[in-house]
């Protein structure tokens, strides 16, 4: 099932001096969402945008393996965005940018996408935990944000529960998105076949889709050729 539905700081977890945020679901996410994006980005430059950072611990594990990329980590919420510049600062590390902000319900994302002062053609965006607990307009604005922003050779990477032919792939799963429904009626757990109709939509395709720990999918997308499968494999 999905990792978290409460804002990080106030989720009962510690927080550093510096405004540092820790997610439990970050120690345990971190190693099999890596090994999927490292068969991706190994031995590429680039930019990469990581859209709803959280705490930031991913983009400074992310950077860690990959001095030849940039990191772009971004989020809306205030605390978020604090806790991701100190985490950038603990790190040290010369390839991630400060965090920008990024409400990915505006297709154009922010500013800094357009005037210059934010990454060029993105080579991925990495999305986790985010489509099931904010409204569709939120899927539908990352979608058109990447098929803008990605090179053409680029890959939008999607992390999180989602349910097969309008069916759930785990009893926990269901319970979640029951949940999720019962907090805000436009949340939920979003159906494969929804994200990739958004997907064709602006000229994206599924490629491939990497079965996961703890019923968790990764949903891997790049631009539209014929031949694209959508094939599922084992993380």
């Amino acid at each position: 099932m999905a990792e978290y539905v409460v804002e990080f700081g106030k989720d009962g977890r510690p927080v550093e001096p510096d405004g540092r945020l820790d997610a439990a679901a970050f120690h345990r996410n971190h190693e099999p969402i890596w090994a999927v994006l490292r068969k991706f980005l190994a031995g590429k430059s680039g930019d990469v945008l990581e859209a709803g950072s959280g705490t930031g611990q991913h983009v400074v594990h992310f950077a860690k393996q990959t001095p030849d990329l940039t990191w772009w980590p971004s989020d809306t919420n205030e605390r978020h965005l604090s806790s991701i510049a100190a985490w950038r600062d603990h790190a040290g590390l010369p390839n991630i940018r400060p965090p920008l902000t990024i409400d990915l319900s505006d297709p154009a994302w922010c500013a800094a996408m357009q005037d210059g002062s934010g990454p060029g053609e993105l080579l991925a965006v990495f999305c986790a935990n985010v489509v099931h607990i904010a409204p569709w307009r939120v899927a539908e604005g990352l979608f058109a944000g990447a098929a803008r922003y990605l090179r053409l050779d680029g890959r939008l990477f999607l992390y999180g529960p989602f349910k097969r032919d309008g069916k759930h792939t785990a009893l926990s799963n269901a319970v979640f998105d029951t949940s999720l429904r019962e907090r805000d009626a436009e949340w939920g757990v979003r159906d494969i076949g929804d994200i990739r109709s958004l997907a064709d939509g602006v000229g994206l395709a599924l490629v491939e889709t990497v079965e996961m720990p703890a019923n968790n999918l990764i949903l891997a997308f790049a631009r539209s050729t014929k031949g694209d499968a959508g094939a599922i494999t084992k993380g």
